[in-house]
């Protein structure tokens, strides 16, 4: 082959190999780079994922001091505690709905003490009408009986008296009536007995996971 001929086939076969790399690097993948969650993100998740502890105090909102001293436990633990007048009760279920439509979606627990107690049950039949669901109830002695609602997943009602609760329509839950026999507690002191705080939070405790199971225990009435 004469010079300029072997020239021509190295040019040719040069060019190819060109061609073949630009088709080959063409047809590769692309992938993506992952998604970096900020720390914002991230907070958000777990406040909307996170145990929502409601206490409600009961009459005139000087009494009932033992819901304090429970929401503080709960804050030690990590666990977040809003404490609420009796009278207040519709306003703040009005919030939790919200905030639910909103996208927080994690485990409502309600407690309450005597008035607080009886507005704790009130709450939670509300909540039912408005499709969010109430992962756990514990009413401290409510001044009369009251039956659960269908969108609540657990109760533990802690009384002295005769006020115990019943299943409403619909309600397949767990329910604990765990009557008070020590003599020493009284209507006007169950709410602050260290015992029954760490019964109480310990049932607390045991919601994290109950967000889901209570959602589908909800009614499909959207939160408006």
């Amino acid at each position: 082959m004469s010079k300029i001929g072997f020239s021509a086939a190295v040019l040719v076969t040069t060019a190819a190999i060109g061609v073949f790399s630009c088709i080959s690097a063409v047809s590769q993948p692309v992938t993506a780079p992952a998604k970096k969650i900020s720390s914002t993100e991230t907070a958000a998740r777990s406040r909307d994922s996170a145990t929502q502890v409601y206490l409600v105090r009961g009459f005139l909102n000087v009494f009932s001091l033992g819901m304090d001293s429970l929401a503080a436990e709960l804050r030690h633990a990590g666990i977040s505690a809003t404490v609420v007048s009796y009278n207040d009760w519709q306003g703040v279920a009005e919030e939790i709905a919200a905030n639910y439509k909103a996208g927080r979606r994690g485990p409502i627990v309600l407690v309450g003490h005597s008035f607080g107690a009886d507005a704790v049950m009130f709450m939670a039949d509300s909540l039912g009408q408005m499709g969010v669901p109430v992962a756990l109830v514990i009413p401290f002695d409510g001044t009369y009986s009251h039956a659960a609602s269908a969108n609540v997943a657990r109760v533990l009602n802690i009384y002295k008296s005769e006020a115990k609760i019943t299943p409403g329509p619909g309600f397949h839950g767990e329910l604990t009536n765990y009557y008070v026999s020590d003599a020493n507690i009284t209507h006007t002191n169950i709410d602050d007995d260290s015992r029954l705080h760490m019964m109480a939070i310990n049932k607390i405790r045991g919601t994290r996971n109950l967000g889901s199971a209570a959602a589908a225990a909800a009614p499909k009435t959207p939160p408006g």
